[in-house]
């Protein structure tokens, strides 16, 4: 498969027809049809189901669209860090940041960064630690801001924040009648809103390991989602203090937080950029303990 061919798939895809996908493309429709027949014939499935006006992706054309989507953002990222390195610092830097870290802490690192090095881009990824890192060990990012805990086996980590970890119950609930903070004790038998990560399950689980099981009614990665369990009163949801919001009661969790580390992959060269980048993250945060 060609990375050009897979454009025109993902661009057919999309737009599930070939008409409007030939002018987005500013090519005639007979070669873009021959181009995704060819594609098909070559994979030997349909990726197609032809009607009358539109098309719609078979299974075996969402797998795929999924992975050229992922294929042709490692080829964009790979001729990032190519030009880079011969150009010097000029190029995109493929970051990954987890939504609860604060924007406007990254959005003074980049902007430190690009008047320093205005030829410097960024691509910004959101997602879950698992799923950014996920997407490091791809290749289709480089750096990461996740939250605690990592892979020390094959991640660097630079500690670049803490907050705490709260405890947020719906204002109609009996568990928020308490002044400012909540015990784990409190906890113990309240359904608790969870992330999905295995690493919180376990850490979670690991806090109450004194004092008895948590009840875990739901576990969602999204922290919207969490928010919208609490306010139809399913649970209490942990999450950092910067989700804090009118609506809901927040109460501090005793002795209990989260840190955010900045990864980059062990063992694998990175181009001067994002090295520098590093180098900039280290400065600001200079103490580690």
């Amino acid at each position: 498969m060609e990375l050009k061919t897979l454009r025109y798939f993902v661009v057919v895809a999309e737009e599930r027809n070939i008409t409007h996908a030939a002018k987005i493309l500013a090519m005639s429709q007979p070669p873009l049809s021959n181009q995704i027949k060819n594609l098909e014939e070559e994979l030997q499935t349909k990726l197609f189901i032809r009607g009358k006006r539109n098309l719609t992706l078979t299974e075996e054309g969402k797998y795929l669209y999924q992975k050229a989507k992922d294929i042709l953002s490692l080829a964009d990222k790979t001729t990032d860090d190519i030009s880079s390195m011969g150009q010097g610092l000029s190029g995109t830097i493929a970051i990954g940041i987890v939504p609860s870290f604060p924007s406007s802490i990254t959005a003074s690192w980049f902007s430190s960064f690009q008047e320093q090095h205005p030829n410097v881009r960024f691509r910004i990824v959101g997602g879950d630690s698992d799923s950014l890192v996920e997407k490091m060990r791809m290749g289709l990012i480089s750096l990461a801001v996740i939250a605690a805990p990592y892979d020390e086996v094959t991640l660097n980590a630079w500690k670049v924040g803490k907050e705490r970890l709260m405890a947020f119950i719906s204002q109609s609930s009996e568990y928020g009648k308490t002044p400012t903070s909540i015990s784990l004790q409190e906890l113990t038998n309240a359904p608790l809103i969870i992330p999905g990560r295995k690493a919180w399950t376990d850490l979670i689980k690991k806090w109450f390991r004194k004092i008895g099981e948590p009840t875990i009614a739901y576990e969602t990665d999204d922290p919207e989602q969490a928010l919208s369990l609490v306010q139809a009163n399913l649970g209490i949801a942990i999450l950092p203090e910067s989700f804090a919001r009118a609506g809901f009661v927040a109460r501090a969790i005793e002795n209990k937080s989260i840190e955010y580390d900045f990864v980059w992959r062990k063992g694998h060269p990175l181009p001067t950029i994002e090295e520098n980048f590093i180098d900039q993250i280290k400065t600001i945060y200079p103490t580690q303990e």
